[in-house]
């Protein structure tokens, strides 16, 4: 069996029978349970953002979404190929009433799921998601009538919209990164990173690019999860290359890893640190990061003079 239903969601691997796997029987069961909970509690709009990532089963997987949300009378925005980040940004522009990300994050390609979003953008609180898995288990939804079938659009805008945001945060130094003439290469992983961090740091003043695994097809070229057993032909890479940073990502960009200019890790546990310490130097805070981060996080925020929160994840 692999189908693990959660209160953000659910995620099993694709064929098989319904309820053992992530079959299209299982997505319309749970897309219709989270569309019940879209009208019934969020009634200032009817609009739900859908986007996906680069998988094998992702445009299956959207085509039934969709239905199956037109089909509980809620019209649904597109994106299309897209990113987490990018998806979460979407649902507050659109002010839509939530979202779906189809995507399995750093899972392999015969995996796939569905992340669930409220309306500001955020994945649903324990007791919603709780709510939705008691409801898809009953079956206890009911669809719309023909008069009421909701409309389908496609916005392909969100992208380049969401670089735009990243170009106007007031800490990002355009100017300052265009000078440094950086060289990067990045790792994509033959999903949406091949859309998004290429023409990011073009956007940024990089021009000196070189994009490994950058079709969009789903077909892995390695373990998608971002850790160092996984990126040694990054690493080979920029110490071929010569280049002063590699960056990988998983198929949603929702995960981020550095390579230094010798080839070495960075370190994913310390790339929130090193921002937050450039952050706070700016722009005085606080932070907040799950149990499991580094203690190097709080030491920071205490060092410049703020207070440091643990969450559960």
């Amino acid at each position: 069996m692999s189908l693990i239903k959660s209160i953000s969601g659910i995620r099993g691997t694709i064929g098989g029978k319904p309820n053992d796997n992530l079959t299209p029987l299982v997505i319309v069961r749970f897309t219709a349970a989270y569309g019940t909970w879209i009208r019934e509690n969020q009634s200032l709009s009817k609009k739900i953002v859908v986007g996906r990532d680069g998988r094998i089963s992702g445009e299956m997987i959207r085509n039934l979404v969709i239905s199956t949300l037109n089909g509980m009378g809620l019209d649904t925005i597109d994106l299309g190929l897209s990113t987490t980040p990018t998806v979460e940004i979407a649902v507050v522009e659109e002010k839509a009433a939530g979202g779906i990300i189809i995507t399995a994050s750093h899972n392999p390609k015969e995996w796939n799921a569905l992340k669930l979003l409220n309306e500001k953008g955020e994945f649903i609180s324990e007791k919603d998601g709780k709510w939705i898995l008691d409801l898809a288990s009953r079956d206890a939804f009911q669809f719309a009538p023909v008069e009421k079938l909701g409309l389908s659009f496609m916005n392909n805008s969100y992208l380049e919209k969401h670089i735009q945001r990243i170009l106007e945060y007031p800490l990002v130094d355009r100017q300052a990164i265009q000078q440094r003439n950086f060289k990067v290469v990045v790792d994509t992983i033959n999903s949406t990173g091949a859309l998004f961090i290429p023409p990011l740091l073009r956007a940024l003043g990089v021009e000196q690019i070189t994009v490994l695994n950058e079709d969009v097809n789903g077909k892995f070229a390695h373990n998608p999860e971002p850790l160092p057993e996984n990126l040694s032909a990054l690493s080979a890479e920029v110490r071929k290359s010569g280049a002063d940073l590699g960056i990988a990502v998983d198929p949603d960009v929702d995960r981020l890893c550095f390579v230094c200019e010798d080839g070495s890790m960075f370190g994913e546990e310390f790339t929130l640190v090193a921002v937050a310490d450039f952050v706070l130097s700016r722009k005085p805070g606080n932070t907040v990061s799950n149990m499991s981060s580094t203690r190097a996080l709080k030491e920071i925020t205490i060092q410049h003079g703020g207070e440091y929160f643990p969450s559960a994840v």
